[in-house]
């Protein structure tokens, strides 16, 4: 038996490309076309199959080298020829495996018996041969089990510290895609999974998210330590209680799910015309009709036209909640901090009797003497910032909602009418979405839905 060289074939144009990806050991046995390595451009990713079967005697690449054309990846001890394999003489095999075994972390196959976590059986990918079988206590069909992702999927996984081999893929032929990747970080840090490195070292679901490092084995870097006294004077003051308890939420619900933010403006130039001419109206009974209970009752509208905005996910992340009820939670500042008190059943009530309502609840609010069941069963959330200024912002999904809209400061802008620019009163809008659930499209039409209600309330009539 000869001991060849297994290199790099001919791979087009790239050149330099990076490792990724050790998909054998020293020791293994490895067949034809059997993947060995995966490298990854500025552009794409691709498996290197393996030009000869038998028993690998050392690796002679790592994580992060750079491989092109002709780069020696493996020596393999071949019972018969191979065409891209170069023989290798005796002595040479000996230093080469010395080298290799210091570093047998960077020849980690990457090859999960099973993905952790309900939901998240590892099934076989259909579009690698079938492989001999490898030493115990692997099994032969295990090597059919390569994750398989886009470059940027990689650099997401490799971003939140995601192994790869234990993601199922939802794809083709169990490609990994964005979505699978979420889905898993959200099972480790919901306490449904934890990844193998994790169980292996006693690391619970929960981890130590805390003190940064792992989370239920997601590699996430700690959080960095640094003396701001040696730059200058510095002052320690403890977090209100509210910021500590919503700051957790606030970093789950922005890791798991995956925002986007439409940006859109209503002409509220008739509108706030009229909101102040009815509350001359109302002085009397105590009532002021602020523009969040004109927004809020055209929130009803639209979510009722477009019900996908009112749901929420299942545990599961199959199966979409429709509620037939419209409770609106809304961002009320007090000198602790913000708080999302919800007012039911909205789709109800009149205009008179939402600004009263949710008057009562901003001044309890206030006081901090907000019950917890003034502050659950929110379907949509309004955040304003109207008061404060600002042009747009983001803001972060209150889960398990799968929206939340952000109104900013109005302001005059010239809008072309046709004829002449026309001073109007526009209103900027910012709606927060689950990818998952929501798509741009859909959005879109939320928004200008919303615009069109706010441009001209008699709609909500309709």
């Amino acid at each position: 038996m000869a001991v060849v060289e297994v290199k790099v074939p001919d791979i087009g144009d790239f050149k330099d490309v990076e490792v990724i990806e050790v998909l054998v050991k020293a020791g293994d046995t490895i067949t034809v076309d059997q993947s060995l390595v995966t490298v990854e451009s500025d552009k794409a990713s691709m498996e290197i199959p393996s030009s000869t079967a038998g028993l690998v005697k050392a690796v002679r690449v790592k994580l992060g080298d750079k491989v092109s054309e002709g780069s020696v990846l493996l020596e393999v001890e071949s019972e018969g020829d191979a065409a891209a394999a170069t023989p290798v003489a005796s002595a040479a095999v000996e230093p080469a495996a010395a080298e290799a075994t210091p570093e047998p972390e960077v020849t980690t196959p990457a090859v999960a018996p099973a993905a952790v976590g309900v939901g998240f059986a590892s099934e076989p990918r259909q579009h690698t041969p079938p492989t001999a079988a490898l030493p115990p206590p692997v099994p032969a069909a295990s090597a059919a089990q390569l994750p398989h992702a886009s470059p940027s999927v990689r650099k997401l996984a490799r971003e939140l510290g995601v192994p790869l081999a234990e993601v199922k893929g939802s794809g083709p032929k169990g490609r990994i895609n964005a979505e699978d990747v979420q889905s898993f970080v959200k099972a480790v840090m919901a306490g449904q999974a934890v990844t193998q490195a994790a169980a292996s070292a006693g690391v619970g679901a929960a981890g130590s998210a805390g003190k940064g490092g792992t989370l239920g084995g997601l590699n996430l870097l700690p959080w960095p330590k640094v003396d701001f006294a040696k730059f200058g004077p510095v002052r320690t003051e403890p977090l209100s209680r509210i910021k500590k308890l919503s700051g957790p939420n606030l970093a789950r619900n922005w890791a798991m799910i995956p925002h986007v933010t439409q940006f859109d403006e209503a002409d509220i130039t008739e509108l706030e015309e009229f909101r102040k001419a009815s509350n001359e109206r109302m002085a009397k009974q105590g009532v002021k009709l602020t523009m969040l209970a004109f927004v809020m009752k055209a929130c009803v509208t639209a979510l009722k036209t477009m019900p996908a905005f009112n749901s929420s996910l299942d545990e599961t992340g199959e199966n979409l909640i429709l509620k037939d009820y419209i409770h609106l939670g809304f961002a009320a500042d007090t000198p602790q901090g913000l708080v999302v008190p919800v007012l039911k059943d909205v789709d109800k009530k009149g205009l008179a009797q939402i600004a009263k309502e949710m008057g009562e609840l901003a001044a309890t609010a206030r006081e901090g003497k907000l019950k917890p069941s003034d502050m659950q069963g929110a379907t949509f959330t309004i955040s304003s910032l109207g008061g404060v200024g600002g042009t747009a912002f983001t803001p972060i999904i209150n889960a398990p909602e799968v929206a939340i809209l952000g109104l900013s400061k109005s302001q005059i802008r010239p809008v072309w009418d046709g004829a002449a620019f026309q001073p109007r009163l526009m209103l900027p809008l910012s709606l927060s979405y689950d990818h998952r659930v929501i798509d741009g499209a859909m959005a879109a039409r939320f928004t200008t839905l919303l615009g069109d209600l706010l441009a001209d309330l008699r709609r909500v009539l309709i």
